[in-house]
C-alpha cells in the first residue's frame, strides 16, 4: 500500500458527527467511503524527531505551534519507495504569485509577509461563524505529519512532509448547515507585504480564491497545513495556513488563508476565472487529460537537472485513486477536469 495511517480507536462523544453534517448526505458518503479505505490500513508511526530531514533551515515558530509539536502524530500518512524532496528545493521552487511570477520570487520576497497576528474568518452556511485568532483557531486540533506527493499542473512534482489536520475536523467544529455544498478559501490581500499584488501581473483579480466540494473536503486526505519538514510553514510556502489536497494539481492548494466560507453554489476560482479551458474547478491529477499546451502524462520530479531530468509517468489522482476515486463516480473527468 502506498499510504499508511493509524487505525481508528474507540469513538468518544467528541467524535460524533453533528446533525448538520449528517444531513449533508453527499459529503458524508464521500468521507465515509474514503474513511473505510484508510481505516483498514496498518498502523505506522515514528519518533517525534524531525531532525532526520537534512538541510532544514531553522524557523521562528509561534508559541502555539511549539506547544503542539510534542503531541504531534509523526508519519500519520506516508508514501513508500519515494524520496522526500530536499527542503531547499521545496522552499525555493514555488508558485506564489502574490510574491512574483518566477519560481525563485517567493523565497526572495516573502520575508515581508507578517504572519503574527493572523486571523481566520469562518462564515457562510455554518452554525458557528466567527473571526478567530490563529492560535485560537488551532486549539482543538492535534498536528499530524502527512507525507504527500505534490503534482503541479506545470508537470513538475515533489514529495513533501506537511504538518496539519484534516479539514473534516474543522467542519465538525463549525457545523455546516444543510445548504452547504462547497467550501470557498481566500488568500490574504495585502499589497504592502505582497509585491506581486501591486505588480503589473494584472491577470489575477486579487484575492486568490479556491474551492472544494464539501465531500472532497471531508475526505480524510484533505488537510489544512501549518507546517512542513517538522517546522512551521515558511512564508513562501503559504504561511501560516494553507490547503493541501494531494490528488489535485498544486494550484488548488491555496496559501496564506484568511477566510473559509461554506457556500451553496460552486465558487468561481481564480485560475478558472482566468482560463477556464485550461484550469477547471476540479483540477484532479489526470494523465489522460492534457493541458492545452503540454502533456500531463509525465512529470519531472524535483530535484532534477539537465543530465538527470528525473522524468516519471504521472498516476491517476496522483496515486491516491484508492482513497478518492469514489468521489467522482459517474462523472466524465474529461469534461469535469
Amino acid at each position: 500500500m502506498l499510504i499508511k495511517i493509524p487505525a481508528a480507536s474507540a469513538c468518544n462523544e467528541s467524535d460524533v458527527t453533528p446533525e448538520a453534517i449528517y444531513l449533508s448526505r453527499r459529503s458524508l458518503l464521500g468521507a465515509s467511503m474514503a474513511g473505510v479505505a484508510l481505516s483498514a490500513l496498518p498502523n505506522w508511526a515514528r519518533a517525534a524527531d524531525p531532525s532526520h530531514y537534512d538541510g532544514v533551515e531553522a524557523g521562528n515558530a509561534p508559541a502555539w505551534f511549539k506547544e503542539k509539536l510534542p503531541s504531534a502524530e509523526w508519519g500519520a500518512v506516508t508514501v513508500e519507495g519515494e524520496a522526500i524532496t530536499p527542503f531547499k528545493d521545496a522552499t525555493h521552487y514555488n508558485n506564489f504569485y502574490e510574491f512574483g511570477t518566477d519560481k525563485g520570487d517567493p523565497a526572495q520576497n516573502a520575508g515581508s509577509l507578517k504572519t503574527e497576528p493572523w486571523t481566520v474568518v469562518i462564515d457562510g452556511e455554518v452554525g458557528k461563524p466567527g473571526r478567530y485568532a490563529l492560535e485560537d483557531f488551532m486549539k482543538p486540533y492535534r498536528l499530524e505529519e502527512r507525507i504527500y506527493r505534490l503534482r503541479c499542473v506545470e508537470a513538475w512534482s515533489m514529495v513533501i512532509p506537511w504538518m496539519g489536520f484534516p479539514i473534516s475536523e474543522l467542519l465538525r467544529q463549525v457545523e455546516p448547515t444543510a445548504n452547504a455544498k462547497y467550501i470557498r478559501f481566500e488568500t490574504l490581500q495585502d499589497p504592502k507585504t505582497m509585491p506581486g499584488q501591486r505588480s503589473g501581473f494584472a491577470l489575477i483579480d486579487w484575492p486568490y480564491v479556491e474551492g472544494l466540494r464539501l465531500d472532497e473536503a471531508m475526505n480524510p486526505l484533505a488537510i489544512l497545513a501549518v507546517g512542513m519538514y517538522g517546522r512551521e510553514l515558511p512564508s513562501q510556502n503559504g504561511a501560516p495556513l494553507r490547503l493541501v489536497v494531494p490528488w489535485k494539481y498544486g494550484f488548488k492548494s491555496v496559501k496564506s488563508i484568511v477566510r473559509i466560507s461554506l457556500v451553496s453554489e460552486q465558487p468561481k476560482t481564480t485560475w478558472q476565472s482566468i482560463a477556464a479551458n485550461e484550469y477547471g474547478f476540479y483540477a484532479n491529477v489526470n494523465p489522460t487529460v492534457d493541458h492545452p499546451r503540454w502533456t500531463q502524462a509525465r512529470e519531472r520530479r524535483l530535484p532534477s537537472g539537465l543530465f538527470s531530468p528525473n522524468i516519471r509517468s504521472t498516476e491517476m489522482f496522483n496515486g491516491y485513486g484508492e482513497q478518492v476515486a469514489s468521489l467522482y463516480s459517474g462523472m466524465d473527468l474529461r469534461k469535469n477536469y
